[in-house]
């Protein structure tokens, strides 16, 4: 059976001593496992990201109340931050 995949040299630092943990407890068969498994799960929580940004994104378009314009979101966000300066400055 031909290689499908090229070896690939990879620095880990202080990540080498999880990944080698992690074949001396026998969960897995070699470096290059514990790598693969990891790439799926970082694809894993990628899609899981995405996926919850999407329905965010699809829900502010799906609201009926009517839009903002940035201006004015702008100015509230700078009074409330005001706000909230002069009220740790009254705690201090």
């Amino acid at each position: 059976m031909a290689r499908t995949s090229r070896p690939v040299t990879v620095t880990l630092g202080e990540l080498q001593k999880h990944v080698d943990a992690r074949v001396e407890s026998g969960a897995y068969a070699s470096t290059s496992e514990v790598l693969r498994a990891a790439v799926r799960a970082l694809d894993r929580e990628e899609s899981a990201v995405n996926d919850w940004l999407r329905q965010r994104v699809d829900e502010a378009f799906a609201d009926p109340r009517p839009n903002v314009p940035a201006g004015d979101v702008f100015k509230r966000l700078r009074a409330h931050h005001a706000q909230q300066v002069r009220a740790e400055r009254n705690e201090a």
